[in-house]
């Protein structure tokens, strides 16, 4: 267990280096074993020192899930929900990613792992594509939708 002010100490440093929304913090409390008390009136300061804002993280989260971990607008906005964003700021955070770009993205990602599946028709190379890019998080209308390009072209 550690003490309130070494707490603080640590957290302002974590969240200067990088974007952590409430629900990270607390995790991180309840490693350290702080009381509940303890634990919610940091919350309070580093939200009122800016230390911590929910809709620069969601922004943030957005962008780097979308960009480096590739995943797809449903998966993105699962995961902020589970982190109990509010959803103004995940609607707001969608904004980020326009259409085009979504599609562009699909596209190259399944590009890139049909190289890689194996079946014996392609039927069968279709349905594993499928399955990888729902799980990435697109959506169904989009994946078919590229999947039918793909097939014509």
């Amino acid at each position: 267990m550690i003490s309130e002010n070494d707490a603080m100490i640590r957290l302002t440093a974590k969240c200067a280096g990088a974007e952590y929304c409430v629900a990270d913090i607390r995790k991180m409390m309840s490693r350290w074993e702080l009381p509940e008390g303890v634990a919610d009136k940091i919350i309070k300061r580093l939200l009122d020192e800016r230390y911590i804002d929910e809709k620069r993280y969601a922004h943030a989260f957005v962008r780097d899930k979308f960009r480096y971990n590739h995943w797809g607008w449903i998966r993105i906005e699962l995961e902020l929900k589970k982190r109990n964003i509010a959803q103004e700021f995940i609607d707001e955070a969608k904004e980020e990613i326009n259409d085009e770009a979504n599609l562009t993205e699909l596209r190259r990602i399944i590009k890139s792992k049909r190289r890689t599946v194996k079946g014996k028709s392609e039927y069968e190379v279709n349905a594993k594509l499928f399955r990888f890019a729902l799980s990435r998080g697109f959506s169904y209308a989009d994946i078919n939708e590229v999947l039918h390009t793909d097939i014509e072209e």
